[in-house]
């Protein structure tokens, strides 16, 4: 109907995807052998790594409170978060990394806890101590408290006692329409959460985390620290902090820049 057919060429679609996956897989193979043969060689000039007797490894999100957990002296930082969970070779992998007699895990969120026990029972020449915090001012206020003239097991009973006075509160929005305990939540509202769920609902971010912290803070509460988001601007965040102080005048307010995302606001009040 068409006319005479010319030209034609027959390709095995599958093969030719076969040997492009192959050649991609030989050309990985050979760039990670490379790069482990020049980090071995690094090792090499470099000399032993000296071992200290007790290091950290942190959980963590977002640029700002990567920051704030290596001044505070983490060792290994191990990006995560709640969209964002590593697993448990990931944490065998910081592991590894450290160089120390006792290693402190920080999960900063209950889903890593689990993949944080699993690495731990599979490492046998390091002494691992998982803190059970479960959100990252936890972390922060761990490694806060921890006194390098103490032991491990020390440190270990110390930290747990001090996580257990922070209260955290998370500020960002729903993506689905929802009701949940007797609060309907609708697609985009700003949410405020705190240790024991949703606490908050409304369309204002500040405002939402005003009514927050007017839910956490406490006549003990004597310190307020405010992480701000990725998605919120300096000047805002700092004029913010200013409206916390003047609604909390017996409070110590901190505000620091977190940069983690879908969070507007993470808050502690300790």
């Amino acid at each position: 109907t068409y006319g005479a057919l010319s030209r034609m060429k027959i390709d095995n679609m599958r093969e030719e995807h076969q040997e492009k996956l192959i050649k991609d897989a030989e050309k990985l193979a050979q760039q990670q052998k490379e790069e482990e043969e020049e980090a071995k060689k690094q090792a090499e000039q470099e000399g032993p790594v000296e071992e200290k007797d007790m290091a950290f490894i942190s959980v963590s999100i977002g640029e700002g409170i990567n920051e704030i957990f290596r001044s505070l002296g983490v060792d290994e930082i191990i990006e995560g978060g709640q969209t964002m969970n590593p697993s448990t070779e990931d944490i065998l992998e910081a592991i590894e990394k450290v160089h120390a007699k006792s290693i402190f895990i920080l999960p900063n969120n209950k889903n890593i806890i689990l993949a944080a026990t699993q690495a731990q029972s599979l490492v046998e020449d390091k002494n691992v101590v998982i803190i059970p915090t479960t959100t990252v001012p936890q972390g922060i206020s761990a490694i806060i408290g921890f006194d390098p003239e103490a032991d491990a097991e020390e440190n270990e009973d110390n930290m747990k006692d001090i996580i257990e006075c922070v209260k955290t509160g998370e500020v960002t929005y729903a993506v689905r329409d929802t009701s949940i305990n007797g609060i309907t939540i609708k697609v985009d509202d700003i949410m405020g959460i705190d240790d024991d769920g949703i606490k908050k609902v409304g369309q204002d971010v500040e405002k939402v985390t005003l009514e927050l912290l007017e839910e956490m803070v406490d006549e003990d509460s004597e310190l307020i620290s405010i992480y701000y988001g990725a998605d919120v601007k300096k000047e805002d965040a700092e004029a913010f902090a200013a409206r916390v102080e003047e609604s909390f005048p017996d409070c110590d307010v901190q505000n620091y820049y977190g940069g983690q995302p879908i969070y507007y606001y993470i808050v502690s009040v300790e």
